[in-house]
């Protein structure tokens, strides 16, 4: 179909959008191989957020030290940063939706590996092992769902991993705090296999991503895709002639990680990485590990800090929802701009509360909770909502395997980063000079963001590549900043 001149190939591509077979049920199965598909999110947030309330009963049974609890919680880091890596080739590949049948049965057998194993070596490179499936989920959901999904609702649907996200560690909390004693943390680690197997299940029956199937199985087999999850047919004609445009005559030179390295690639490689660090380098993922701990240091008892991390569990569920929900309308760029000074001034009072030492039940420990809390709330608000979609939408087609993969890795070395160094770190400048490290980082983002991510709400992924090409992808201060405007006029 892609031989022959511009006009024929046009009219075959129209011929082949008619002669096509609309599903009637397109909507509906566009929302379904979403949700499945970011299903993947929640046990994401499940396996790394159990290990919250997991850890104090794993380090009564295996008398771990400071340095082994440390290694036993960032162990899953390891294999995710790993699975980010490797899953970008496969992917590429194979596919998509291949990817994710295979990274789920990683996750059955990683998590029933953790809870069956007998000493402390082997949870630890079963966690690696479980890595794997997290790193890997975080390279290729967020990619299959926005190549999946039209360019109006592209933000809503790949947010809804983040707010998978946030039910999978609302659930580990739930969990770590209610079944804890009745369970033991065997039981409480094995039984995110279920999900896992579900979802595994349900991918063999869904679409896989019209882009990656127009690049490796021809425009046609794209049309098919694309006709299950697109209503109209005019919607498909104008989307496929963009994607055949796309992905027609593409260089050698511009796939895989030799296409990372062309200079008019930079701007979005800079955006999505500089996003990608700051998305765990900003104490977030500092908070749901350790909020028991650093709660139990300071005074609080045990149930009382399980608690504080059941609360901000929540906190970060309904804020990624709300974030699922308002992100097209309000535009990543601009959630990121809007809610980070609040992520800057929350960590600041919360360094101050670590740092007088409030006594139990007084005022100062109340405000300790509720700057943690109003931390959560425009954080997860804020660059968690944006860090996973700007990696999946910012990069052009031929080198989206190998930037996915870069932008996952760098997602979880920075939150191997902040994991290995939290722990070290308070004891060197105490739990509230550490807080004021991280109000640095978020500061930091908010600078960064200002002057080097423009807006892509609105925007098609095709928009997004000729924007590089044509070397208009920048924000312009004072101006609308959207890729989506300037594509426009």
């Amino acid at each position: 179909m892609s031989s022959g001149s511009p006009a024929r190939v046009s009219k075959n591509i129209t011929n082949a959008v008619d002669a096509a077979e609309i599903s009637p049920h397109a909507h509906r199965t566009l929302w379904i191989a979403a949700t499945v598909a970011a299903i993947c999110g929640g046990l994401y947030g499940y396996d790394t957020g159990i290990i919250s309330g997991a850890l104090l009963l794993m380090t009564k049974e295996f008398h771990l030290d400071t340095g082994m609890q440390a290694t036993v919680a960032s162990a899953i880091l390891i294999g995710a940063t790993l699975g980010a890596v490797v899953t970008g080739w496969f992917s590429e590949k194979f596919g998509r939706r291949t990817t994710v049948i295979v990274v789920t049965a990683i996750f059955v057998v990683g998590a029933i590996a953790c809870s069956l194993a007998p000493d402390v070596t082997l949870l630890v490179a079963a966690r690696v092992f479980l890595g794997i499936a997290v790193g890997g989920a975080t390279q290729v959901v967020p990619t299959y769902i926005s190549e999946l999904a039209p360019h109006d609702r592209r933000g809503q649907l790949v947010t809804m991993f983040n707010v998978a996200i946030g039910i999978g560690i609302f659930l580990a909390n739930v969990v770590g705090f209610a079944m804890r004693d009745a369970w033991g943390w065997r039981p409480m680690v094995s039984i995110a296999a279920l999900p896992a197997a579900f979802v595994f299940i349900s991918m063999f029956f869904l679409p896989k991503s019209p882009r990656w199937t127009a690049e490796n199985e021809g425009i046609g087999s794209a049309i098919e895709q694309l006709s299950r999850v697109r209503s109209s047919r005019k919607q498909i004609r104008r989307e496929i002639h963009e994607i055949h445009e796309n992905t027609s005559g593409i260089d050698d030179d511009e796939r895989g990680w030799k296409g990372l390295a062309l200079p008019w690639v930079r701007p979005a490689l800079i955006a999505a990485l500089g996003i990608a660090f700051f998305t765990q380098a900003g104490g977030l993922e500092m908070m749901i590990y350790y909020t028991p701990t650093f709660l139990s240091d300071a005074g609080f008892g045990a149930s009382s800090a399980l608690l504080a991390s059941l609360g901000v569990s929540i906190v970060y569920c309904i804020m990624t929802l709300l974030g699922c929900l308002f992100v097209d309308r309000i535009g990543r760029r601009r959630l990121v701009l809007i809610m980070g000074p609040g992520s800057v001034i929350s960590l600041i009072g919360l360094g101050i509360m670590f740092a007088i030492h409030p006594d139990k039940g007084s005022v100062g420990s109340y405000a300790t909770v509720a700057f943690l809390l109003l931390f959560m709330l425009f954080n997860s608000g804020g660059i968690q909502v944006v860090g996973w979609l700007i990696g999946a939408e910012m990069f052009p087609l031929p080198m989206r395997g190998a930037a996915t993969s870069l932008h996952a890795a760098v997602l979880w070395g920075s939150d191997y980063l902040v994991t290995r160094t939290a722990l070290p770190l308070v004891t060197l400048i105490s739990l509230g000079g550490t807080m004021w490290v991280y109000a640095g980082v978020n500061l930091a983002c908010v600078l960064f963001v200002l002057f080097f991510v423009p807006e892509t709400a609105g925007a098609t992924l095709e928009d997004i590549e000729t924007s590089l090409r044509d070397d208009t992808f920048r924000p312009h201060l004072g101006e609308n900043p959207s890729i989506a405007y300037k594509a426009a006029n």
